[in-house]
């Protein structure tokens, strides 16, 4: 159930439900995080984790908390939410739970990109952040030129799937090919980029991360309207007054923006942009676009996962962690659903 609050000329809609597990949310992805902080091979009392984040811990601890293991948390946070909030775009602008940057190519393009850098060109690890970043806006840009139709409406949320689809198909061939192709050492870095893994991320990969969600998370929510309005169809949401190719347009940028700065941060983690959007509106129990539950579902996964990583007898990056979670969940949503869009 939804209130509306009303001052003046203002309005706004509260809906308690969604606030409550926005909230329940934001709790477990900081208590995740700081249980992340404090594992690894000199363990530290949640307590103390959050004495040393206050300034209030002895110098040693301070050093470990701050300057080893915060990074890694803040990184691990920042990448989740930007993936939640990615899939919950994507599956809402396509209208179909399938339509995760995970699925469509973008994610992949983005991993084909950091690639050709790592086994090709031989950059360092600003020169594969770029090329990361490049490799998911070219993919994008190529699956929305194809699946535009001038004369049939633009571009429509099935085909941009079915067509990303393909892409994704193409675009992971040619990375297995890259990898067959290259030496040892460097087939055995792109492999252990491409698992996904917040193991020795620093500020140097936060503070990028941070600086681009401050632009793109604010550009998300502001479309979240016609968002949600594009899912009463095109031909609804022209009639109130929206521009759906405009708006689809400036959505695919935020989306892909998102997904290719969480890549370039932790590599491709799989599944939590697919996963994120759906228990989000289980969570709420509110059809339409939930983004930013689905946001803070993407980091509260994305902290769990790590933390369980750091937990298992031999060491596992949160992107295998993510992946086996995530493919119960995609084989359970594949047997559950009762539609094709």
């Amino acid at each position: 159930m939804s209130r509306t609050l009303r001052a003046g000329g203002l309005s706004l809609r509260f809906e308690p439900r969604s606030a409550l597990v926005c909230g329940v949310l934001a709790l477990v992805a900081a208590g995740a995080a700081v249980l992340v902080v404090g594992s690894g091979e000199f363990p530290i009392p949640a307590s103390d984790v959050v004495r040393a984040l206050l300034g209030q811990g002895d110098r040693a601890t301070e050093f470990i908390v701050t300057t080893l293991r915060l990074p890694r948390a803040v990184t691990g946070l920042l990448a989740g939410l930007a993936l939640g909030l990615s899939g919950a775009v994507f599956q809402s602008m396509s209208r179909n739970p399938l339509g995760s940057p995970d699925l469509i190519g973008f994610t992949t393009g983005s991993a084909t990109g950091a690639l050709l850098q790592i086994l090709v060109f031989g950059g360092g690890a600003v020169a594969i952040t770029v090329s990361s970043v490049a490799g998911a806006v070219l993919t994008a840009l190529a699956v929305y030129l194809v699946a535009y139709r001038p004369g049939g409406g633009g571009v429509h949320g099935v085909r941009l799937v079915l067509i990303g689809v393909g892409a994704a198909a193409m675009l992971e061939a040619l990375n297995s090919y890259l990898i067959t192709r290259a030496e040892l050492r460097e087939a055995y870095e792109a492999a252990f980029w491409l698992t996904g893994s917040l193991n020795g991320r620093g500020w140097e990969q936060a503070v990028p991360l941070s600086i681009a969600l401050a632009v793109l998370v604010p550009a998300a929510l502001a479309l979240g309207r016609p968002l949600a309005m594009g899912e009463l169809g095109d031909d609804a949401a022209q009639a109130l007054g929206v521009p759906v190719q405009r708006t689809r347009a400036l959505l695919v940028v935020v989306g892909v923006g998102l997904v290719a700065a969480a890549t370039a941060a932790v590599g491709p983690v799989p599944f939590v942009a697919l996963a994120a959007p759906q228990l989000a509106r289980r969570l709420t129990r509110r059809a339409g676009a939930r983004l930013l539950p689905a946001a803070l579902t993407g980091a509260a996964l994305l902290a769990c996962a790590d933390l369980i990583s750091l937990h298992l007898p031999v060491a596992v990056p949160a992107g295998v962690v993510t992946g086996v979670l995530g493919g119960a969940y995609l084989a359970w949503l594949l047997s559950t659903r009762k539609g094709t869009t």
